[in-house]
């Protein structure tokens, strides 16, 4: 399984970025797909997540009001819509995703539980 993400950029503080994140391969099922984000010096850090079943969405605190996870209409793709961003949410913004259906909500933000990874895309919020 591939994930391509796209969108990051720089932005000032109070601007929205769209990012989006196609899964690709073979023979596959999407049970989850989701966003993680590093900052330099930090640990990877979980920001949404969108359970493809139901469409049930899930974020972190300190996102949450500001960032939009959403489906597209392509299959696999899921976009993150970021609204009044912060300095604070500069990072390098990674989608994630579950194939193997083991993610329960508790282990949402657990980076380990997710099955691929794409390769980041750097989103800078300048103050």
């Amino acid at each position: 399984v591939q994930l391509q993400a796209s969108g990051g950029g720089l932005v000032q503080a109070g601007g929205s970025l769209r990012l989006s994140c196609a899964a690709s391969g073979r023979s596959f099922s999407v049970h989850h797909m989701g966003w993680f984000r590093q900052a330099p010096g930090k640990e990877r850090e979980f920001v949404a997540a969108l359970r493809f079943s139901g469409g049930s969405t899930h974020y972190a605190d300190s996102v949450k009001g500001r960032f939009i996870i959403s489906r597209d209409n392509a299959k696999n793709t899921v976009s993150l819509q970021m609204n009044s961003l912060k300095p604070e949410d500069t990072a390098v913004y990674y989608c994630a995703i579950d194939t193997s259906s083991r993610i329960i909500l508790s282990a949402i933000r657990i980076p380990s539980m997710w099955d691929y990874w794409g390769q980041g895309t750097l989103v800078t919020v300048s103050s």
